[in-house]
């Protein structure tokens, strides 16, 4: 099965997540940032219908094939923020 990893870090000048090297939009704070993690995780985790998908590979060529709609990866939050000191 497949994981998908959000990882939230500072990024441009806020807070963001990041999943395989993409970035979320930018979060004024840390809180957000985590919120919209946690959402997006829980999100990937949804079944949907078996649908069939196109899509292109790096190397330019066209593959079509089905995607089960119950065919959901493992998702994880992972916070790189450092504790808060009370």
């Amino acid at each position: 099965m497949a994981r998908v990893v959000y990882e939230v870090i500072e990024h441009d000048g806020g807070w963001a997540y990041r999943v395989g090297g993409v970035f979320s939009e930018t979060f004024a704070t840390h809180k957000d940032a985590l919120d919209a993690a946690t959402r997006a995780a829980q999100e990937q985790q949804l079944g949907g219908t078996t649908e069939g998908i196109s899509f292109q590979d790096d190397g330019g060529r066209w593959h079509n094939e089905l995607s089960r709609g119950d065919d959901r990866p493992e998702t994880e939050v992972v916070d790189a923020a450092p504790p808060q000191r009370t």
